[in-house]
């Protein structure tokens, strides 16, 4: 004879295997449309950065000290140090001073990053920040490990001579610690 307790275990069962076999008949049947939302609905809501890719028109600025050291103070108000570290070295962001760059270091791809964000962890600044604040931050950050950087941080003497970390026409290396 079944008690109270197993008709309940039973009943409640019961939808939850007839879901799973519905999903095994029909594997391309979204988890989206068997709760009833519509299949352009993200559940998980909105996504960080931009809807669509912002226009990056080509940086205004040139590589003069002034607009560097304007990028290096939005460096600091804007704690981007906080991830990529004071002198942008890296800490729990990518270092910004070496060779190797995911999404690219032309002053576009750099606007882009800034601008847009990327995944696992920079955040779109698009939205917050006009387009000519993002260039001299963009400035500053193609002004590292050359020249015309501010502040550099000490040569390291175990490495005293890098390689160029990329090439800026009438800018030659040095300054830094890759």
């Amino acid at each position: 004879m079944l008690s109270v307790r197993h008709l309940i275990l039973f009943s409640l069962a019961v939808p939850v295997l007839a879901g799973i076999s519905q999903l095994q008949a029909d594997p391309a049947q979204s988890p989206e449309s068997m709760l009833g939302l519509p299949a352009d609905e993200n559940p998980l809501g909105p996504q960080p950065g931009a809807d669509h890719p912002l226009d990056t028109p080509e940086n205004p600025y040139a590589m003069e000290e002034k607009i560097v050291r304007d990028g290096r103070r939005l460096f600091v108000d804007f704690n981007c140090y906080g991830c990529h570290g004071g002198r942008a070295g890296g800490g729990m962001g990518p270092s910004l001073r070496d060779a190797e760059w995911l999404y690219g270091h032309e002053d576009a791809d750099i606007f882009a990053s800034i601008a847009e964000g990327r995944p696992h962890g920079m955040p779109a600044w698009g939205t917050k920040l006009p387009a000519p604040q993002i260039w001299k931050l963009t400035t500053y950050i193609k002004s590292l490990n050359t020249d015309l950087e501010p502040s550099p941080p000490p040569a390291n003497p175990s490495y005293p001579n890098p390689p160029p970390r990329r090439d800026i026409p009438g800018v030659t290396a040095g300054g830094g610690d890759q």
